[in-house]
Order: structure tokens, then sequence, then C-alpha cells
């Protein structure tokens, strides 16, 4: 199974010894070795990804990277965060999806209407089974626990992933932004209750309607 580590924060490296990794398209910044290389369509395999896609209007696209030696791989000086899969399920934004374990099964979940103007964040990545998985956020990624006591509400543009058994739901109404005269986006936040894990990012990405 390929080996993932951390060059700093901001570069991945991955060891592989003729096994392979899918990464976002564009992402490699050097390798030693040999290696293959293989374009493929992101958004989960089959025609259900290719359906959501089309809504989405997400042009994800994946690199699958197989062969004996180091591949380094960087976007945009992003932070990057090593998630260990043991047959459980990760939600990411596509965006922030970085590289997986070949072996991980990806494909896309309906998590409803954010804001049912702008059409955004209708669809989120899902990866799933035993490996290794890298994602992606702007500034350091806070791991936030949820537990049945605890629920947790989340501002759409900090939201980067979550893993557990976690019920999503979108709260409309006052947003932390306009709330002190700030911002002119959506007002609503995520809420997620059960017993998981949620990563937020310091810094919150532009969205359809603008900065939330």
């Amino acid at each position: 199974m390929a080996q993932f580590r951390l060059q700093g924060s901001k570069v991945l490296a991955v060891d592989l010894t003729g096994d392979a990794v899918k990464a976002k398209n564009g992402s490699m910044v050097a390798y030693d070795g040999q290696m293959a290389f293989k374009k493929m369509t992101g958004g989960g395999e089959g025609l259900r990804g290719m359906v959501t896609r089309r809504l989405t209007g997400e042009q994800m696209t994946v690199m699958e990277v197989q062969g004996h030696g180091t591949c380094f791989f960087a976007d945009r000086a992003s932070e990057i965060n090593l998630v260990n899969l043991q047959g459980e399920k990760l939600y990411v934004e596509s965006s922030n999806l970085l590289c997986t374990d070949a072996g991980l099964r990806t494909g896309t979940t309906f998590t409803g209407l954010r804001g049912a103007t702008t059409g955004n964040g209708l669809f989120t990545t899902t990866v799933e089974g035993s490996g290794q998985a890298a994602i992606m956020s702007d500034g350091p990624a806070v791991v936030l626990r949820v537990s049945a006591q605890y629920p947790l509400s989340v501002d759409p543009g900090a939201y980067i992933a979550h893993t557990g058994n976690l019920q999503q739901s979108f709260q409309s109404g006052v947003n932390f932004r306009t709330l002190i005269g700030e911002g002119s986006g959506e007002s609503f936040q995520i809420r997620f209750e059960g017993e998981g894990l949620v990563y937020v990012q310091p810094s919150e990405r532009n969205t359809v309607g603008g900065d939330i």
C-alpha cells in the first residue's frame, strides 16, 4: 500500500512500490523513480458520477499515478492533512481532496440544498474503504468532535470534510458574519448531529453567492 507522509505542511510525499494513487490533476510537483500516469474523470465512477458532475458543473479531473519511487504533490500552497480510513467513509468538498490510495472507492453523495438560490454545495465527494487520503485546507485545519450531547454548527465556507455517524442539516437564519454586520452571503449554517469528526479551515472559501 502507498505510504503517505508530509514534507513540511504543504507538500505530500507518497512512496509507491508498484501500487497506485489517485490525485488532483496538476497537483504533482516532482517525482523520482519510474512512474506511469493516467488521466481519469473525477466525481465518482460510473453513470452516477457522470450525472452528478453534470448537475454540479464540476470539472474535477483526477490522475492515477502508478510505479516505483516517490511522488510529491502540492496545490496552491494549501496546508495538507492526512486522514487514515479503516473501513469508514470520508465526506469531503471536491476542491479540498488532494490524493487518495487507489484502492479507496470515490463517489458523490447528495447533501441537500445549502442555498436554494445559488445551487451551491449540492454534492460532496465521498472516499470509502481502508487506506490513506490527503485533504487540503486554507490555513491549518482544525478537527472538531461532535457527540450526542454537543451538536456542531459550521459556517459553510469553513467546512472541509467529516467522518463518522453524523446527520447533516442546513439551518437558515442569521449566519456568523451577518450577525456582526459583515458579509453578504447566504445566511445559513451546516449543523452536524451524532458522533464523528468535522474538519474546518480558518479561512473561508468564496461560494457562488459571494463571501460567506
